[in-house]
This record gives structure tokens, C-alpha cells and sequence, in this order.
């Protein structure tokens, strides 16, 4: 590895690294190290894990003389790495008083000091590859931090905002227009010569049919429409498993929104709780509901091959704290929004194959009852976004920003 590329990396890493404790900086200690429900992790948790990699991942491997910060956080912030030994249960993070956030915070000055005098000293390509992987996967958390703590916020019956920053209420964006894709056969999957997670491989053709497009996400005022015409009491609209859902109450509306006893609905924010916009994008809703109202609309969820074959000349703007209303013309929101259900199951490409070791664990096993969801979201990273990522979840998740793009 040439100087110039060590302090490419260098500079790389101390910028995402950076990012992470900017998140984390409005944040009290309590804010830190709660966990309201066992899909989220605490903040704190996020800081840790995080270095946890680049420890576990290049200096035990790389650095000469190698000794834990403390032998008890290869255990205690181990998310899900078999291959690495034992983990604290996903569960129980909230209760993991101790370490100390401010134990955390020098956790991450020793680890980020350690890696970097190794590139200093000329590490090589296997370090560097190593090191592009840790960085992508702190931006992933970067994302979790914030949708995570959303999630625990608004447990809170005051509502705390973690931005004082007021909402604008959004345009009202143009009617849906229907773009036409010719289709045929497609190459699908990673093409260049930058980063991308094993689960993009291997660049393969497929065939697609010619289909047609929403130009823009659904929005908040015309998913109010879906519930005031009985959206969520129509069975012939729902999945089994979602219907089921809805019965039992778990599914009545999108995650955040509240109904005043007024009747008027709002929706809890990042910048508290706020009127409902009816411009901005409806979010956070499972696939189920994102098929319920796809199937009231007469139309569809898209195939991940239909989204990207139509992504590939998308906008990646983005960089609020809320999903923006939609601006101009053309396909729009495909990035910086929502991620967007598509109707495809997450599964391995033809001819995938994970990476040797624990490092393998990253994608390959988590290929079995999800979905998978394209684009990005408000939430993130700026440089994280392409058109053939591919981001996945369970039917039933909502606590990330999900939106809904139709086609036909």
C-alpha cells in the first residue's frame, strides 16, 4: 500500500470514526445505554461494537504484540460472530451499565490510535481491505444508532427531540407519474471497482420484464387515505401473516404516528413529535402494510432486479433527519428518503460465496426469512448509498425509515 493510500485511509477513518461520536454528542449517559426492545442495541453499545471490529478483525490479527483493551469486550460487544467465540445476549445490551460510556469513549481513542500507527507502519493489503469493511460497517451502525434511538425516544411519554431543528412542512410533490421500462436482460449486482458487500456479488444477467415504475414514494396524505377507506380492515388486502398482525393489534398504523383525541394525526421525529406532513413520505411500515396498500392501489412492490434496473440513473441526494418531500420530475426519492420493500426474498446471488473465516458471518446467514429493501434512507451515511445495495429485514420491521414505491 503506497503512502497516498494509507493517508486516503487514514483520513477515512478518523472522519467515519468522528461521525460516530458527533451522533452520540447530543446524548445524555442515560440516552446512551437504554435499549427499548431486543431488535435495537443502546447507543453506547453501537460506540463499542464497532471498535470491537477493528480490534478483533486487524489488531489481533496484525498488530505485533497484540493485548486486549479489556479481554471481557471481545464477549460483551460481539454481535453475532460465531466463528469469534461467545457473545453477550442481544437482549440484555440495555443492561450493561458498566463499561461506562466514558470507558467506551477511551475503548475508542486506544483502538483508533493503535490502528492507525499499524497503517503508519505500512500495513498491507489485507489490512487495508480489513479496514474499507470495518469503516462500511460503521456507517451501517452510524444509521442503526439513529433509528435505534428514535425507537427509544419515543417509548418516552414526553416525546424528547434528539434535533431542536424545526420540520418545514413539505411542497405538495406532483401526482405519481408511471415511468416505462422496456426491460429484457439486465446485469444485476456490483460492477465496479470500489467497495461493496459480498452480498452485491457476483455481478450476474437476468432477465426483467418490461414494468413500470412509481416516479416517487407514497406519501403520508395518500396513506391516510388507505386507512380512512378501512385500508386496515379489509382482509382481502393482507398477507396472512400481516392480517394476523393487524388482529392482534400490533399493526394499526405506521409506527410513529399518534392520533390526537381530536382525531388529527402526528407523527413522532427525530425533531419530536410533529402535525402529520402530507407531502413527506409515509414510513416506517412493515411489507406487509406496504403490500396491503400496493394491492388497494391495483399495482405492486417491485422486484429488487425491476428497482435496480431503474436505479442506475437515480439521484443519491439525501442528508436530513426526516424523510423530504418530493422535488422536480423523474424518478425521484430512490435515495436519501426511505429504503423502499420490494417484493423479493433475500437470498444469495447465483455463484455467491461468503469470505473464509468469521469474517464470512458478515451477509451469507442471515439469507433466509427476509426481505429484501433497496436504496437509502434519511439516516444515511452520505457515500454509503449505490444501486446495487442491498438492505434486508424481517416482514414485520419497522422500526427503520421503510417507505413504499409502487409499480406495475
Amino acid at each position: 500500500m503506497g503512502i497516498g493510500q494509507r493517508e486516503d485511509l487514514l483520513h477515512a477513518f478518523d472522519r467515519v470514526r468522528r461521525r460516530s461520536l458527533e451522533i452520540a454528542a447530543p446524548l445524555s449517559s442515560e440516552d446512551c445505554c437504554a435499549q427499548s426492545m431486543p431488535d435495537a442495541s443502546p447507543v453506547k453499545w453501537h460506540l463499542a461494537h464497532t471498535t470491537w471490529f477493528f480490534e478483533t478483525f486487524i489488531l489481533e490479527a496484525y498488530e505485533p504484540g497484540f493485548a486486549p483493551f479489556h479481554p471481557a469486550f471481545r464477549v460483551l460487544f460481539n454481535s453475532y460472530y460465531n466463528g469469534i467465540g461467545a457473545k453477550h445476549p442481544r437482549p440484555r445490551r440495555g443492561l450493561l451499565t458498566r463499561p461506562a460510556l466514558d470507558e467506551v469513549r477511551a475503548y475508542r481513542q486506544d483502538v483508533d490510535g493503535r490502528v492507525a500507527r499499524l497503517l503508519a507502519a505500512g500495513a498491507g493489503p489485507e489490512v487495508a481491505r480489513l479496514l474499507e469493511l470495518g469503516l462500511q460497517h460503521e456507517q451501517q451502525h452510524q444509521e442503526l444508532m439513529l433509528t435505534d434511538l428514535k425507537h427509544l425516544l419515543a417509548q418516552n411519554p414526553l416525546y424528547p427531540a434528539y434535533s431542536p431543528q424545526e420540520m418545514e412542512a413539505g411542497m405538495a410533490p406532483d401526482p405519481t407519474a408511471w415511468i416505462e421500462y422496456d426491460g429484457g436482460l439486465a446485469e444485476i449486482g456490483y460492477g465496479g471497482s470500489g467497495f461493496c458487500f459480498d452480498n452485491e456479488l457476483p455481478r450476474h444477467r437476468t432477465y426483467v420484464a418490461p414494468f413500470e415504475l412509481a416516479s416517487r414514494l407514497v406519501t403520508n396524505g395518500e396513506y391516510l387515505e388507505f386507512i380512512r377507506a378501512g385500508g386496515y380492515r379489509d382482509p382481502s388486502l393482507w398477507l396472512a401473516e400481516g392480517w394476523d398482525r393487524v388482529c392482534s393489534g400490533d399493526i394499526l398504523h405506521p409506527l410513529y404516528w399518534i392520533r390526537s383525541d381530536d382525531g388529527a394525526w402526528n407523527e413522532f421525529t427525530l425533531h419530536g413529535v410533529q402535525a402529520l406532513d402530507p407531502a413527506r413520505p409515509v414510513t416506517h411500515v412493515s411489507l406487509y402494510e406496504a403490500d396491503a396498500y400496493a394491492r388497494w392501489r391495483g399495482a405492486r412492490l417491485p422486484t429488487e432486479a425491476e428497482w435496480e434496473f431503474a436505479a442506475r440513473q437515480a439521484s443519491l441526494a439525501g442528508g436530513a433527519l426526516h424523510p423530504e418531500a418530493a422535488e422536480g420530475d423523474g424518478l425521484l426519492q430512490m435515495f436519501g428518503a426511505c429504503w423502499q420493500w420490494t417484493s423479493s426474498s433475500y437470498a444469495p446471488y447465483p455463484g455467491y460465496a461468503p469470505a473464509a473465516g468469521a469474517i464470512g458471518e458478515y451477509n451469507g446467514k442471515f439469507m433466509v426469512n427476509q426481505y429484501v429493501l433497496r436504496g437509502s434512507s434519511c439516516a444515511t451515511p452520505d457515500g454509503h448509498a449505490r444501486a446495487s445495495y442491498r438492505n434486508f429485514f424481517p416482514a414485520g420491521a419497522r422500526w427503520q425509515f421503510t417507505g413504499i414505491r409502487l409499480a406495475r
